[in-house]
């Protein structure tokens, strides 16, 4: 490698649909050294939600591959981008679908095969889990390294013994800190617009997938709406969900009381408006909006089924997923509602940006030098 040319990484995302891994994603490439380390966004002609004129305008490059479910045309399509590139490392970000690019790159003779696990299962998503528990017993045949964005995350894909002979190197889905501390103007700002002045609200991120468990969440906000109608519920996302969740809150007749606001870019400014963090995935592989919401100061609830490295302060409240244990504590929370959110204690170092991006930074530079030996 000439000391003028950054590496180039193909970072296989599949769909670009505006979820956490792309967040994650992005949140390291703006803050990677580019001189050094530079991107290329291996992604799903099918994409929705792609930040073009960012990646191009950080020197990033976006090429479109036929969709997975064509796993003919996928093949082919991969398999000729990764030997015209000549690239040294694929980072496939698709959990147990990484099998498909990773076979693409080993039969174009790419030394450095990541496989990266963000996600976990659900026993409620069953036939989704049948295709995710057998192709996760290959995820490490075509794989040289194994990423995960958690302990609980890693051990899922490659399994306790991999993860305990230390095989399983964990790179944080870090954050950039300073968006998300506490800004009282800011929040004036966004619960005028959202006209939200003197109520409690109550906030969700996540797309509307079946992991998100966006009905649940409405069914618990249907009981306390039985008690309270000053509470507001703020839900911001997309995806194939949405319109039947549109349609729960419209049977319910709680419409006046929930907010759709879409897929908006500035989240961090979202989340100063909320008073409370709602987290009830059916299953995650960390939770990345769960720490930015932390880092804001607000009170979480949140599922059993996060992963407990999500908890990063004593915001977090971990329930089962049972709509009497959930109206309890949110109109506690709410009662009770004092927490000074710019003194709240956070424990972030290792989900803060600047230092996570210099570990990968360096873990690519290391395995590229180590096959140039």
């Amino acid at each position: 490698m000439k000391n003028s040319e950054p590496i180039r990484v193909a970072q296989v995302l599949g769909k670009m649909l505006g979820g956490g891994v792309e967040s994650f994603i992005m949140n390291y490439y703006r803050n990677i050294d580019r001189n050094k380390v530079q991107f290329d966004f291996i992604i799903d002609s099918d994409s929705t939600v792609i930040p073009r004129d960012e990646i191009i305008n950080l020197g990033g490059r976006i090429i479109e591959v036929p969709p997975y479910q064509h796993i003919f045309k996928y093949i082919k399509f991969v398999t000729k981008v990764f030997k015209e590139n000549n690239y040294k490392i694929v980072h496939s970000h698709l959990n147990a679908l990484s099998i498909f690019p990773l076979f693409c790159a080993y039969i174009s003779k790419i030394p450095i095969r990541i496989a990266h696990s963000h996600s976990t299962t659900n026993t409620k998503e069953w036939r989704k889990n049948i295709i995710k528990n057998v192709l996760k017993k290959f995820s490490k045949v075509f794989a040289t390294d194994y990423l995960a964005c958690s302990e609980h995350a890693g051990r899922w894909l490659f399994g306790n013994k991999t993860f305990e002979k230390g095989k399983v190197t964990i790179i944080y889905n870090a954050i950039e800190t300073e968006k998300f501390k506490y800004n009282e103007n800011i929040r004036k700002k966004i619960r005028e617009q959202l006209n939200l002045e003197n109520k409690f609200v109550i906030g969700h991120i996540g797309r509307f997938m079946k992991q998100k468990n966006h009905e649940f969440l409405i069914d618990v906000f249907n009981e306390l709406c039985k008690e309270n109608d000053n509470i507001m519920l703020v839900l911001i996302g997309k995806g194939p969900l949405e319109e039947k969740i549109k349609e729960k809150v419209k049977t319910l007749e709680i419409e006046k009381n929930v907010l759709f606001l879409g897929q908006i870019e500035n989240v961090n400014e979202y989340i100063q408006a909320m008073d409370l963090f709602a987290f009830p995935s059916l299953y995650e592989g960390l939770g990345m909006v769960l720490i930015e919401a932390q880092y804001s100061g607000l009170l979480c609830v949140a599922s059993n089924n996060v992963p407990k490295e999500a908890k990063i302060s004593e915001l977090v409240e971990f329930l089962d997923i049972d709509i009497n244990q959930w109206k309890n504590k949110i109109k506690l929370y709410e009662k009770e509602y004092v927490i000074n959110r710019s003194k709240a204690k956070i424990n972030i170092n290792r989900y803060e940006i600047k230092y996570e991006v210099e570990k990968l930074q360096n873990y690519y530079i290391q395995r590229e030098r180590e096959i140039e030996r």
